[in-house]
């Protein structure tokens, strides 16, 4: 079974395309925990609705704000299923995601996968771009950029055990990978775009430059580097990041 991760906050605008997404997957053994980061619009009354209707969506409600880390450690806390894979409540997946990235990695013996996928607007009605993930990654790569979606991200527990996501406000999904990459050698790309990234949704979402002093804490504090050494990574990261920007999107025609 997979256990699909899904931190919800205001989300109601989005929510019922990101659950219908998961309820047409042709892969069926799955439960969906959306954990509830206290929400103050209709959120947690859309995804009930769900519920009712499929007891494989479960909805769990934290008693306070505490930020998508917080929610997605929750919602891995009550997983029951052999893999991890993680959805944000504005994302949404095509209906072969499951079905052909589990194959994927069953068959290959992967332990950790991740695949291309495409960017969206609000409105969603056509993908503005493709983004190309590069096909396998290891923890010095991953330490310049992450290149990981963290929508396309699944990791195998029997492998593993569970794996949590740091305490922190941002970057916790890119300090999961680098920590899940220091147990094993790579992480695989299926390279086909199984999941829409929505762009323009502030409750998950923001400049990935905004994040700089973030990325900075994720060098500093949580691989525990020097100062000096966590600023030579950041400029590494800069570098990367820009070149990956420009290099993997490609304009849907």
């Amino acid at each position: 079974m997979v256990s699909i991760v899904t931190p919800v906050f205001n989300s109601q605008k989005y929510i019922s395309e990101c659950i219908s997404s998961v309820l047409d997957q042709t892969y069926k053994n799955w439960e969906h925990i959306l954990v509830d980061d206290c929400s103050t619009d209709n959120s947690a009354h859309i995804i009930k609705g769900f519920a009712e209707k499929d007891n494989r969506i479960i909805y769990v409600k934290l008693s306070k704000n505490s930020g998508a880390g917080v929610a997605r450690n929750k919602a891995i806390e009550l997983a029951k299923g052999n893999y991890i894979a993680f959805l944000d409540s504005d994302d949404l997946w095509t209906p072969f995601k499951l079905e052909k990235q589990i194959s994927f990695m069953k068959t290959n013996k992967h332990a950790f996968s991740y695949s291309d996928y495409y960017v969206i607007n609000e409105n969603f009605k056509t993908p503005l771009y493709l983004v190309k993930a590069p096909k396998k990654v290891d923890f010095k790569k991953m330490r310049r950029n992450d290149y990981i979606g963290c929508l396309t991200a699944i990791y195998d527990v029997s492998y593993f055990g569970k794996k949590y996501m740091p305490i922190i406000r941002k970057r916790q999904d890119w300090v999961l990978w680098l920590n899940l990459l220091k147990e094993t050698d790579y992480a695989y790309c299926l390279n086909e775009p199984l999941a829409f990234y929505r762009i323009g949704n502030q409750s998950l979402s923001s400049s990935k430059f905004k994040l700089l002093k973030h990325n900075f804490n994720v060098y500093y504090i949580e691989l525990g580097y020097s100062f000096v050494k966590s600023i030579y990574h950041i400029v590494v990261f800069l570098t990367f990041y820009f070149h990956y920007k420009l290099t993997s999107k490609k304009k849907i025609t």
